[in-house]
């Protein structure tokens, strides 16, 4: 395996003053479902893992199998299974809703425990003197979905977050399907919520969102119909794959509905499915690595840049998200003595 370190372009500025202080380098691809490259920055044959963008090819085995059906899991509940959520009541009532219908408990969920991404929510839990409760992990649905399917396939749930458990290997192969990376080439690692997590190119990242909007004709017909399923229900639930506020995943499809959906991953990832447009007959999958990591400043303003750029968003919907495209740079007293703001030019390529 190559030691290189692939190239990454400058996409952030820092500036304090009349100096760029800083700066945040990534990689970003936008391509068609057929492979046709359409924009690019960086280096897209960078390796990273999905992280949680990889949620809705989690969420496709529960669709696939027919284990959704099997358990009547609503609209709503096959969104939490794509969410990384704010651990909010609307959340975690849902959550509850799902594990109810396979007879399980929360004892069941692998995921382990962390305080609820709402603000408000783990204020509430510090002022009651409450510790943070599993239905609250931003992962739970996902989790609740793949017990879901161990339980319709007859495997073990005690072991449902093992790589080698038959859902984990369904996932994987839903993974190897959307990317073209050919299952035994994925890199494999075990991701924050204890399940296995998936390593491909960023270009291989953005096919597969490519893909989950427009699946090939090549693909099984229950495939692409739970495709279509996961796109429809991320896109009416936008409040449930992250939450009622100050979510980008959420704001970004609530500025733009029935445009695209969005999911972010950690560590920097971002993942979008841009829907069929005018500008975009065939849709487009869009992928990007902040090289650093930075979920907060870096990868928000490269997003709607990107997505602008991209001419996804723009006019109401690009306004509607203008709070995320900049930052300003305070010091202790609270003035504004700088700004973050994206600062690239993606190489767009002739479609």
């Amino acid at each position: 395996m190559s030691t290189e370190i692939p190239l990454a372009e400058p996409l952030v500025q820092v500036r304090r003053g009349g100096i760029t202080e800083s700066r945040h380098r990534g990689h970003v691809v936008a391509i068609e479902s057929d492979g046709n490259l359409v924009a690019q920055l960086g280096a897209p044959e960078t390796v990273t893992f999905l992280r949680s963008s990889a949620k809705p090819f989690q969420a496709l085995p529960l669709l696939v199998s027919g284990a959704a059906d099997a358990f009547g899991f609503t609209d709503r509940e096959v969104a939490l299974a794509c969410a990384s959520h704010n651990g909010e009541p609307i959340h975690t009532e849902v959550v509850a809703s799902m594990l109810k219908k396979i007879g399980l408990g929360p004892e069941a969920l692998k995921c382990g425990i962390h305080e609820p991404y709402s603000v408000a929510v783990a204020q509430q839990l510090r002022e009651r003197g409450e510790p943070p409760n599993v239905l609250q992990n931003n992962c739970s649905g996902k989790h609740s979905g793949m017990l879901a399917v161990a339980l319709h396939l007859g495997a073990p749930i005690e072991t449902y977050n093992e790589p080698e458990h038959p859902v984990q290997l369904e996932i994987g192969k839903k993974v190897a399907q959307f990317s073209g990376v050919a299952v035994e080439d994925l890199a494999v690692g075990i991701d924050g919520c204890a399940v296995p997590v998936f390593g491909i190119t960023v270009k291989a990242m953005a096919l597969a969102y490519a893909r989950l909007i427009a699946p090939p004709t090549s693909f099984d017909e229950a495939t692409r119909n739970a495709c279509r399923r996961i796109v429809r229900v991320m896109s009416s639930y936008p409040e449930l794959i992250g939450g009622t506020t100050d979510r980008l995943d959420t704001e970004i499809m609530r500025a733009a509905p029935g445009v695209l959906v969005s999911k972010v991953g950690a560590e920097g990832v971002y993942t979008a499915g841009v829907l069929p447009s005018e500008k975009w007959p065939r849709g487009l999958g869009l992928a990007l690595k902040i090289e650093d990591g930075d979920d907060r400043r870096a990868r928000p303003t490269v997003v709607i840049e990107a997505l602008r750029q991209l001419g996804v968003l723009r006019d109401e919907s690009l306004e509607a998200v203008a709070r995320y495209a900049f930052f300003p740079v305070l010091n202790r007293p609270g003035n504004i003595v700088g700004e973050v703001r994206a600062q690239f030019e993606l190489k767009q390529l002739e479609h």
